[in-house]
């Protein structure tokens, strides 16, 4: 083959790929960028009203392990205000914790007047992960969800916008997402001891999560289930339900300007920085 049918063979080759193809069914990175962009703008009209209105907003994520909670919470909060938008991410209960009422520690964390809270696994731990993995007894299972649909209307009652969702995930796409960790330095930290001794348990889930549904998908606090095979397109359904859901306005904003600022009628000290190694 002489140089310029190579050149034209690659060329060729060249103009069919595309950077930002995506497989049948999934989104392309730049859509799913474009289309988050959007989504971020609107997440900030809605911190400005809930901070305007005083609102008070709960908001409950559930799911199994690598069903991609982390990333769907990050894709909320990365634009916005940590100190408005409140992600709370409970570690295990501390002795004095165990002693007191079962939802004590969680109700510290509700949010005040102006406040955004997101729970990274809930109370509902109770009904999940201690259920199953043996940390609380059947009558302590049975009395959390016989008792937490009246505690949840007190919380809506009481003027808390609660939103709970399941993100759901097949077993065949979890497997592939934990195994990914394994050798990913940049992920092993996802996978404690916890999540390999709860592998082997998906009966034992799917079980726990269907008596859960049962107990506390009430009218006043209804369970939203978001599929979550495709990341890209459960992090974009999520946002979209959740603006749909919590009511708000643009609120008028005038134009922001940089004023003019004047530099030079200070000379700086000539100081011995001690400035970091930039091997970058």
């Amino acid at each position: 083959m002489s140089n310029k049918e190579k050149k034209q063979e690659k060329k060729q080759k060249e103009t069919k790929k595309k950077p930002d193809d995506a497989s049948p069914g999934k989104l392309g990175r730049k859509e799913y960028d474009k289309e988050l962009e959007r989504l971020h703008v609107e997440l900030v009209k809605l911190q400005q009203w809930v901070v305007h209105k005083g609102l008070k907003v709960c908001i409950v994520f559930e799911g199994r392990d690598g069903a991609g909670k982390g990333g769907t919470i990050k894709a909320i909060t990365e634009r916005v205000s940590p100190r408005i938008f409140r992600i709370h991410a409970l570690p295990a209960p501390t002795d004095r914790e165990k002693t007191q009422m079962y939802m004590q520690r969680y109700v510290r964390h509700f949010p005040a007047a102006g406040e955004i809270g997101i729970f990274d696994r809930s109370w509902y731990n109770r009904a999940g992960v201690e259920r199953v993995m043996g940390f609380c007894s059947e009558e302590q299972t049975e009395r959390f969800l016989m008792g937490v649909p009246l505690f949840e209307r007190a919380m809506v009652e009481s003027g808390i916008i609660l939103l709970k969702y399941w993100l759901e995930v097949s077993p065949e796409e979890q497997q592939r997402r934990l195994q990914s960790r394994e050798n990913d330095g940049r992920k092993i930290w996802k996978l404690s001891p916890m999540d390999l001794k709860s592998y082997g348990k998906w009966d034992d889930y799917t079980r726990a999560r269907d008596e859960m549904f049962k107990a506390t998908d009430t009218p006043w606090a209804p369970w939203y289930v978001a599929r979550s095979e495709d990341k890209k397109k459960l992090r974009l359904n999520l946002i979209s339900h959740l603006l749909a859901h919590i009511p708000y306005e643009k609120l008028p904003q005038e134009d922001v300007k940089l004023g003019k600022r004047k530099i030079g009628k200070y000379a700086a000290i000539d100081y011995p920085f001690k400035l970091i190694p930039e091997p970058y």
